[in-house]
């Protein structure tokens, strides 16, 4: 939840002073399905919130503007629907205010079945007459299907504001092999812990498991920027998490990285699982915006550091079943020397990138890690939409298995 001052010097909206305190209380991803109290499981609210949820007719009792936001494929491969309400702050003026939001969400298979979602919101003290807006979202996620939403909002005066809508989350024609992570027709809360534990893989039974080393780079797309945003931390955490799993493949080493800062913020070491948690506490050190003058007066310090982190991860003599780098392009002024490259070798195992790029036809050239992987005569794949993830991952794992069938069948001795 955020509020907005319209009137500011520039024209453009400016947070209040005050709001902070309210969104650090109050955050959007605090909206929970509710759970059924009743002896039967069914989800009791108030008569009053039923009777207009049943109505189907929009009330602005409480001033507001609802906007129903299209449900969307994220990188997590789950689709993510929502919406956004505007209230006038004058609306809310005065103190002890409480915004209480009720909506619930209807598969057309399972009507019989809706979720019903609940969100409450304190309002700080707001003076009579106040300009500007206050702005709120939600957001849902959802299995491929066709939903109804039926939405309200009231305040401790019992002011009601009211909205209906159908929303559907369906695969293009092209991407029906996508496995989507939530089943058709299911409806859940949007995760809040970005690095919360995956849930336990069954692994390919009757096979050797694949064991793979990933080099992630966790920096922003824009490298200049000092903030590590949570769209691109998602994205890259998505990509993690789609190696996870892979049923063929059974063990991990892991190397976090960022280049900017020019260290390695995690590792973990042929383990069964990834530790995001672990992960998460590690990636609260970077400093992005901090500036390390020693960085500065060596132009090819990033160089260096990509040189080192090659020449040891990738010439380590514990071999892998497939290397994999991942993370946003990293435009460095100097590419990593070939000598470098060549004092590793050629590897015995396939070498991957996945380029994280929203924008890929701004930076059309290949990067000093492309550069890189290329040398290995490895595969590069552009990451800019989630059934690029899902046709990279797919693709990569089926050339992986096949290597290593290769290396097995030429090493058994032949009768």
């Amino acid at each position: 939840m955020a509020f907005w001052d319209s009137n500011s010097a520039s024209g453009r909206p400016r947070a209040l002073s005050w709001v902070a305190a309210v969104v650090l209380a109050a955050p959007m991803a605090a909206q929970a399905p509710m759970v059924g109290a009743g002896p039967d499981g069914a989800v009791r609210i108030f008569n009053t919130d039923a009777a207009v949820l049943e109505m189907q007719e929009p009330r602005k009792d409480l001033p507001c503007t609802v906007v129903a936001n299209k449900s969307v494929l994220g990188f997590d491969l789950k689709f993510h629907g929502g919406y956004e309400v505007i209230v006038p702050l004058k609306e809310l003026s005065g103190s002890d205010n409480l915004l209480t939001i009720i909506f619930r969400v209807t598969p057309q298979t399972q009507k019989d079945s809706p979720v019903y979602f609940s969100h409450r919101i304190q309002v700080p003290s707001i003076e009579e007459g106040a300009k500007g807006d206050a702005y709120l979202e939600g957001n849902f996620d959802l299995g491929e299907g066709v939903y109804h939403v039926d939405w309200l909002m009231r305040d401790r005066a019992e002011r009601v504001c009211s909205n209906y809508w159908d929303m559907e989350a369906a695969l293009t024609a092209k991407d029906r092999q996508i496995n989507i992570a939530i089943g058709p027709g299911l409806v859940q809360g949007s995760e809040v812990e970005q690095f919360r534990e995956e849930p336990p893989v069954e692994r390919a039974q009757g096979e050797a498991p694949l064991n793979v080393k990933i080099l992630i780079n966790f920096a922003p797309q824009n490298s200049h920027s000092a903030v590590l945003q949570p769209l691109d931390t998602n994205a890259l955490v998505s990509i993690l998490r789609s190696i996870s799993r892979e049923p063929h493949i059974g063990r991990f080493s892991i190397i976090a990285f960022n280049m900017q800062e020019q260290r390695i913020i995690w590792r973990q070491e042929n383990t069964e699982r990834i530790d995001f948690p672990a992960l998460g506490k590690a990636l609260d050190s970077l400093k992005l915006g901090t500036v390390d003058l020693r960085r500065l007066s060596d132009k090819h310090g990033e160089t260096q550091f990509l040189t080192d982190l090659i020449e040891h991860e990738v010439g380590a003599s514990q071999h892998p079943d497939a290397l994999i780098f991942a993370g946003p392009k990293a435009l460095l002024e100097q590419n990593v020397p070939e000598d470098s490259l060549k004092r590793v070798g050629e590897v015995d195992y396939p070498v991957f990138y996945m380029n994280y790029s929203l924008e890929p036809q701004k930076t059309p050239w290949r990067d000093a890690i492309g550069h890189a992987v290329k040398f290995f005569k490895g595969t590069e794949y552009t990451i800019s939409r989630p059934r690029d993830l899902w046709f990279a991952v797919s693709e990569m794992v089926s050339r992986i298995v096949k290597s290593k069938q290769g290396r097995s069948a030429a090493v058994t001795p032949t009768q």
